[in-house]
């Protein structure tokens, strides 16, 4: 089904795919708790596979598709749990969408905080870890136009060790269909998490650096 994420697992990873990522409360304000709520997933599914044996939580990507891509920016700025992560065709600026998004029907003056919360463009300072964009030049759903990739990128490209690659998918809509485009975005998939997961070399000095090394190539 196109450019699934699967294909990695022919590279040695182990794909986590269609993770469950819940938001759960109090209907009408259960994005009130968004950030806390989806990085305690993300601990759960890490530790799930590293319980499994086939995990080193210390190279471990994270990437989604529309409102998967804006879930995985927002973990990469609200934890440590990733070495790298790929957006694809998502939204980073909740407040350009102002009468609601996917489970939010407040509107942006009904719940300002959590548009902002939920904006992860407003903490493109706290992104230290490489992201690959990716969007399709004519995507037409209001949410996700490329422009939304074109400012995250810009924006972390414009932060001091800000380390981003954004790649432009011409003739796509939203979803991508073409044999070349899909093809391209799987290499870009493969070289990104090859560069940055695989073969991570940890840091001393980076806030989620591991002083540990891998010793194998799970």
């Amino acid at each position: 089904s196109g450019a699934s994420p699967r294909f990695l697992a022919l590279e040695g990873y182990a794909v986590l795919d269609q993770v469950a990522m819940p938001v759960v409360g109090e209907p009408g304000v259960a994005n009130d708790t968004f950030v806390e709520q989806i990085v305690a997933n993300a601990e759960a599914a890490i530790e799930a596979v590293v319980d499994m044996g086939v995990c080193d939580e210390h190279r471990v990507g994270v990437g989604g598709h529309s409102y998967g891509a804006f879930m995985a920016v927002m973990l990469l700025a609200n934890s440590d749990l990733f070495r790298a992560g790929v957006a694809r065709s998502g939204a980073y600026n909740r407040t350009l969408t102002p009468f609601g998004f996917q489970n939010e029907r407040r509107t942006l003056w009904q719940a300002e905080q959590v548009y902002l919360d939920m904006s992860p463009l407003l903490d493109v300072p706290k992104i230290r870890d490489p992201l690959l964009l990716i969007h399709g030049l004519e995507d037409d759903n209001a949410a996700t136009t490329p422009a939304q990739s074109r400012q995250l990128f810009q924006a972390i490209k414009g932060q001091e060790g800000g380390k981003a690659r954004l790649v432009m998918l011409p003739h796509e809509a939203h979803t991508y269909r073409t044999r070349e485009s899909i093809e391209h975005v799987l290499h870009e998939m493969v070289g990104w998490f090859g560069e940055h997961v695989k073969n991570h070399k940890p840091n001393p000095g980076a806030p989620n650096s591991t002083i540990t090394p891998p010793t194998d190539d799970r």
